[in-house]
C-alpha cells in the first residue's frame, strides 16, 4: 500500500470526469487512484449507456490509463463474503456493487475516496468523504 494511493468509489470517478467538482479536487491531493473492477464495469455501463456514448466512453478511456485498476481475486473474495455477512447480520446491509468496492479496497489496505456515507458501515474501511 502506498500511503498516497486511493481507491475512488464510482460517484466520485464520475465527479473526476466531470472535473470541476469537489471530489475530482480531492482526488488531486493523491499522487495515485486505483479503481476495483467493479467501478470500471459501473463507469463502462454509465458511458454506454448516455446519449453521448462514443465521447464517455473515451473520457473513461482516458481515466482508466491513469488508474491502476485493483481486480478481484481469492482474498478480496473472502473480504466481500465477510464484509457482506456482518452487514447482513447487522441488519445494515449496502449495494451489492458496492460490497465488492469495499472488498477491494480492503484487500489491497487502501482508503476509498466516497460520496457514499454507507461505506461508513463496512469495518476496518478507512473512508474519506470530500
Amino acid at each position: 500500500m502506498s500511503g498516497r494511493e486511493i481507491a475512488l468509489d464510482s460517484s466520485v470517478a464520475v465527479a473526476v470526469l466531470n472535473r470541476g467538482s469537489k471530489a475530482g479536487e480531492w482526488a488531486t491531493a493523491y499522487d495515485g487512484h486505483c479503481l476495483s473492477v467493479t467501478v470500471v464495469g459501473e463507469l463502462l455501463y454509465g458511458a454506454l449507456n448516455s446519449r453521448r456514448s462514443h465521447e464517455n466512453l473515451a473520457r473513461v478511456d482516458t481515466l482508466l490509463r491513469s488508474c491502476r485498476i485493483l481486480d478481484i481475486d481469492q482474498p478480496a473474495s473472502r473480504a466481500y463474503a465477510e464484509i457482506r455477512l456482518r452487514l447482513k447480520k447487522s441488519g445494515r446491509p449496502i449495494p451489492e456493487n458496492d460490497v465488492w468496492i469495499a472488498a477491494v479496497s480492503l484487500r489491497h489496505g487502501l482508503p476509498l475516496l466516497t460520496h457514499d456515507a454507507h461505506f461508513s458501515e463496512v469495518e476496518g474501511l478507512i473512508v474519506v468523504q470530500p
